[in-house]
């Protein structure tokens, strides 16, 4: 398997890339194949112990700053690291491309060089929620690329996250829910209302709406909303993690001397619960509805962000996301036809 990544993309690019790349290609057992200007990636890969891995150079003279405007620097920048890692998936060179670059660049670059999955009307990003159920992780989407939305999106939504929660959780017949202010069917806006009938008589386990204290919960395996909404709620959630996490580590400094004791005897449980809470283990989000496998991680992701932005891709190749996400569209089809 080669998963392609943009080598130059991200605030910590390329020490942070190179990194990723190197500890994903050992404990993986993969070939990466680093996008970039060759002269900086050698200079990087000389400071890491890289014998015996698959680590294999695609030069790209051009960068997609994060300060730039996405679209319009995709269009001037042809052998820009993202435009190339596109085109090369595009081709079938690559099984799968990763970016830690500008997100409206990596949606730019995958629109207009790898294109959407025939019958897809829009792509969508999404990500794993922690949640507290069985699973432990919850499929959010769409969590930014689609701001505006119509009710036959979040049906595409919701038929490519429960094959996605399905292929990278191993979530049998996952719970699909419609993110609301309230569970009630009558709930919801327009949109919501709308794309009920739709929900309820698509191809995926649809239980019907679940609200914003639902999804911690682990009332549902996906939950499918409007970029906006979805973009809002996931950094909402992002600042509470912090603001908790915080205020557990300054109680405990100020704390007294028991209070400091039983933390040092609670460290392991608030070690796993900081991990669970925290992006980096996630990897990344996965643009659904483009025909290929693209990965979007966290423009500030370090090494190990970066190791598993390139692990999810390599689940989503394995776990055949494409292929099933197609051969649903096309059972869909076929029953509305009929």
């Amino acid at each position: 398997m080669k998963i392609a990544l943009d080598a130059m993309g991200g605030d910590y690019a390329p020490e942070a890339t190179i990194h990723g790349a190197v500890w994903a290609a050992r404990d993986f057992d993969i070939q990466v194949e680093l996008i970039g200007q060759p002269q900086v990636i050698e200079a990087e890969l000389k400071k890491h112990d890289t014998s015996g891995l698959s680590l294999s150079m695609a030069p790209a003279s051009q960068v997609v700053r994060m300060d730039e405007d996405p679209a319009a620097a995709v269009k001037s920048k042809p052998d820009s690291s993202m435009v190339v890692g596109a085109q090369m998936l595009k081709r079938g060179e690559v099984d799968a491309f990763v970016t830690a670059g500008h997100t409206g660049g990596g949606l730019a670059a995958a629109l207009m060089h790898i294109g959407r999955i025939p019958g897809i009307k829009r792509p969508a990003l999404c990500t794993a929620y922690p949640v507290s159920s069985e699973a432990g992780l919850c499929i959010v989407l769409d969590i930014g690329a689609n701001p505006d939305c119509r009710p036959d999106y979040l049906y595409q939504y919701a038929l490519m996250g429960s094959v996605y929660s399905e292929a990278t959780l191993g979530v049998s017949n996952p719970r699909v829910a419609v993110l609301s202010n309230g569970e009630e069917a009558g709930k919801g806006n327009r949109l919501v209302k709308d794309a009920l009938p739709l929900l309820n008589e698509g191809p995926f386990n649809f239980i019907g709406n679940v609200e914003g204290t639902d999804v911690p919960a682990g009332l549902a395996d996906v939950v499918v909303t409007d970029g906006f909404t979805g973009n809002v709620f996931l950094k909402t959630s992002e600042g509470v993690a912090k603001l908790l996490m915080g205020a557990i580590k300054s109680g405990i400094a100020d704390g007294s001397l028991p209070v400091k004791l039983g933390a040092l005897l609670a460290r392991p449980a608030l070690k796993s619960a900081a991990t669970k809470l925290d992006y980096r283990e996630f990897g990344g989000a996965t643009l659904l509805g483009v025909d290929g496998i693209v990965v979007i991680a966290h423009g500030r992701s370090r090494g190990y962000a970066v190791r598993n932005a390139v692990r999810l891709s390599v689940r989503c190749v394995r776990g055949d996301v494409l292929g099933t996400i197609k051969s649903r569209l096309k059972t869909a089809r076929t029953q509305a036809e009929d």
